[in-house]
This record gives structure tokens, C-alpha cells and sequence, in this order.
């Protein structure tokens, strides 16, 4: 492929990715292109990972709310067989998208892999490996450098690319009486450069020059949030914002050089500011696909942030977020396991489906409707089915109800035969229907059907 999605759109043309997410997304390519045209939707699919394990989907908001995963090692654990196992489960749970950050040995090698075996695009954050290159010093950093690695990392098949290139030297001193600083491990990178060497972002500098190498393998701009608040104490303020500014100037350069550009989102957000900051980004930004970090809503719950996010997240979905970035229950702890991975992507699929519910998207509620009415019925099987964790929702069932008894059980370990609502609606129903309630209408027991 010669164009990137983004000017095949624009020249009216139809791609064979675009055919494939109208049909994944059960929408008009009409639909699909001309959103893509607008800038409004993304398809990542770096032209080498397209030829091999990609299956193409969208990002935007016409298309449902999509989540990502992030894996990678760190310079203290992990390898590439764990790396593997995470990006399976995350897949098998449902991540629409995958980033590796991994900031330890064997870079290379675990990318390669993950690209190999992934069917979803990939992400990464280019610095990570070209500081390890560098042997950990930011000052020793060159624009060149970072050219370097980001079309190394696209000859690999990377599908997007975190790029900090909207943190500028004058907006330093915003950040100054922060809670928590700068917390982009990318952004404070940049910062302490620019503060060395007392200079503007290479990244802003060189961004068109970036721009021919993603144009060239069609990578999608994800534009890093470099000042992006770490606690709701920093939430919305003038450094936040100031950078967004700067994002919605490269939005435009992006698309303008022929390139799909999406945009991360704040971290840690209030419930209450919430909608204003996605309407923000979206005004800023001229629709550009938003790609949020939760936001979490309180800063209390270490351990248990996957919670405090997943909330936000949900929050963001409804108000027009496209993609949500998962939190984990390790999120400020440590690098997550297998285990830690499930978890957030099973809290961030309800966060996005929950989102998708909400917008009244196509669809998005036949499978709520559908568990419903096996509930109803009783039919735990179907309910398992239906469930984003089967073997979660059966192993908890079982736990109480053994397994002969449960597949007849019009009720569970919860309230018993006795006291279940359930079934004594079934009752009264049936007494109805019998005439036997003495002013009570005969009714028929409504029935849910799956759209």
C-alpha cells in the first residue's frame, strides 16, 4: 500500500482494512472511509504488521469504544515467554490494542515477537528503547537519534507510536508547584533534555520529519500527554492545558503531512471534570480520536486502581473517549503479571462496553438483553456464555452450588428456593395467567429478544 488509510480516505478510495472494520463494526465503508477522511477515526496498521498477523480494526468515535493493553519489561523483571503469556491474555480477554513498553534487555527480540503472534496493533513509546541505546542518558539524545529508533521500530511493523512532541520548554515552569510533577516517564525524559540543554522539544522541531517516516509504513501518531496530571490534584490546570494547544497545532500538521493521528488523555481526572476535559480535546483537537489513561478518579486506592479508573474510563467512553488505556491493580506498585492483566482488561472491556451501552451504539446492548433473559430463565449455562469471564462467573456459582445440583437450580446460593425474586415472579405470573389473583390483569411474561 503506497497511501496511508488516512489519504486513500481523503482521495475517496476504499481500502481493503477499511472493508474489513465496516464489517467488524457492523458499519456502512461509506461510513468508515469518510470518517477517516475527517480525521475522525484511525485504523493502525503499520503496512508490515498488516502483511502478516494483523486483523485491521477502527478507532473513533462512530466505532465502538475500543480499550488497550499495556505490557513490557522492566529493567528489574521479566521476559520474553512472560511477555508472550500477557499479550495472549490480554488478546483472549478482549484488548482491541496492545502496547509493549518494555525498558529492560532483549527490546528487540520481545517486540518482534509480540508482533509476530499479535492480532491486534501494537503500540509503543520510541524513547524507552532509544534511552537504553543511549545507556540511560537523556542529554546525550540528538533528534536524530529518536529518528533513528522510530524508523527502526517501524521497519518492525509498530502500528502507533507514543511521541511527546507537544511538552514545550516554556511550559516547564507551569508544572513547577505540582503535587506529583511530571509523571509521563516520556515527558519528564523530554523535560530534563530541554531543561539541559536549554532548547526547544527535538520532537516539536523534527515532527514533520516524523511525519515521512510514519507516512512511509502508515504508523498512527498517538500523541503523547507529556504533562499530563498524576494526581486529581493537578487535574485540568495550566500545564495540562497548554500542552493540549500545542497537540491540536500537530493534530493538524499530522493529518496535513498525511498521516492518522489519535491523541492521549489526562490520568488522573475528578468525576465532576470529566466531560469538560474530553469536550476540550475533542473542540482543540477538531474530533481527532481520544486516547485516555482511565482517567482515575481518586488517588486512595492504590491496589486497587483498575477500580478507581475503570470508573473514569467509563465516564470518558460516554462522553466521546474512543480508546481507553486499562489500568491494572499493580498501577503505581510494580510491573503487572499475567493475573494483574486480566484483571484490567476485564474492568476496562465493562468500562468501554458500558460506554458503548450509553451512546446508544449498535448493537452495544443485545448481549446485556440477551444475558438477561437467560438470567431470568435460569439457564446458567447460557449465562456463562455470555459473560465477559466465563470462568470466573462459573467457578463463583460452583463454589456455593455444586455442580449436579446447579443445572436444574431455579435459584442460587444466594437466597436459596426460598427467597429468590426470580422465581417467585414466575409464580406470580403463573397465577396470574390462572386467573387465580382476584383484580390482577392476565398477563403474558415479556420476552427479550437478542436484536
Amino acid at each position: 500500500m503506497s497511501q496511508t488509510q488516512l489519504q486513500a480516505a481523503r482521495a475517496g478510495e476504499i481500502t481493503p482494512e477499511m472493508e474489513y472494520v465496516a464489517k467488524r463494526e457492523d458499519l456502512a465503508v461509506e461510513l468508515i472511509r469518510d470518517e477517516i477522511a475527517a480525521g475522525r477515526m484511525v485504523i493502525p496498521a503499520n503496512k508490515v504488521h498488516a502483511a502478516g498477523s494483523l486483523e485491521p480494526m477502527a478507532i473513533g468515535i462512530a466505532a465502538k469504544c475500543k480499550i488497550n493493553a499495556n505490557i513490557g519489561n522492566s529493567a528489574v523483571t521479566s521476559n520474553p515467554g512472560e511477555e508472550l503469556e500477557k499479550l495472549h491474555t490480554a488478546v483472549h480477554f478482549g484488548a482491541d490494542t496492545v502496547m509493549d513498553l518494555s525498558t529492560g534487555k532483549d527490546i528487540d527480540e520481545i517486540r518482534r515477537q509480540i508482533i509476530e503472534k499479535s492480532p491486534v496493533p501494537i503500540g509503543t513509546v520510541p524513547i524507552y528503547q532509544m534511552l537504553e541505546e543511549l545507556g540511560g542518558n537523556i542529554e546525550d539524545m540528538t533528534a536524530q537519534h529518536f529518528l533513528d529508533m522510530c524508523e527502526h521500530q517501524a521497519k518492525q511493523g509498530v502500528d502507533y507510536m507514543t511521541v511527546h512532541a507537544g511538552v514545550k520548554l516554556e511550559h516547564l515552569h507551569l508544572s513547577i508547584n505540582r503535587v506529583t510533577g511530571i509523571v509521563s516517564r516520556g515527558g519528564s525524559l523530554i523535560s530534563k533534555w530541554m531543561m539541559v540543554h536549554n532548547k526547544q522539544n527535538p520532537l516539536y522541531t523534527a515532527f514533520d520529519d516524523l511525519c515521512d517516516i510514519f507516512r512511509q509504513y502508515d504508523v498512527t501518531w498517538s500523541l503523547g500527554d507529556g504533562l499530563r496530571p498524576g494526581s486529581i490534584a493537578d487535574a485540568s490546570d495550566a500545564a495540562q492545558f497548554a500542552e493540549l494547544d500545542v497537540l491540536g497545532e500537530l493534530t493538524k500538521r499530522g493529518q496535513a503531512n498525511g498521516t492518522q493521528v489519535m491523541v492521549e488523555g489526562p490520568g488522573h481526572i475528578p468525576l465532576n471534570q470529566i466531560q469538560m476535559n474530553i469536550e476540550k480535546q475533542i473542540e482543540v483537537c477538531d474530533g481527532a480520536p481520544f486516547y485516555v489513561l482511565g482517567p482515575l478518579v481518586t488517588d486512595i486506592a492504590p491496589g486497587y486502581d483498575h477500580i478507581t479508573s475503570c470508573i473514569g474510563a467509563a465516564n470518558a467512553g460516554m462522553h466521546g473517549a474512543a480508546m481507553l488505556c486499562y489500568v491494572t491493580p499493580k498501577e503505581h506498585l510494580g510491573l503487572p503479571n499475567e493475573e494483574d492483566v486480566k484483571q484490567g482488561v476485564i474492568a476496562y472491556k465493562i468500562a468501554a462496553h458500558a460506554a458503548d451501552v450509553a451512546r446508544g451504539r449498535k448493537g452495544a446492548q443485545d448481549r446485556d438483553d440477551a444475558l438477561s433473559k437467560a438470567r431470568f430463565a435460569f439457564d446458567w449455562n447460557e449465562q456463562f456464555r455470555l459473560s465477559l469471564d466465563p470462568e470466573t462467573a462459573r467457578r463463583y456459582h460452583d463454589e456455593t452450588l455444586p455442580q449436579e445440583t446447579f443445572k436444574s437450580a431455579h435459584f442460587c446460593s444466594m437466597c436459596g428456593p426460598k427467597y429468590c425474586s426470580m422465581k417467585i415472579t414466575e409464580e406470580i405470573r403463573q397465577l396470574a395467567k390462572d386467573k387465580k389473583l382476584v383484580g390482577m390483569p392476565v398477563v403474558e411474561a415479556p420476552v427479550v429478544e437478542a436484536k
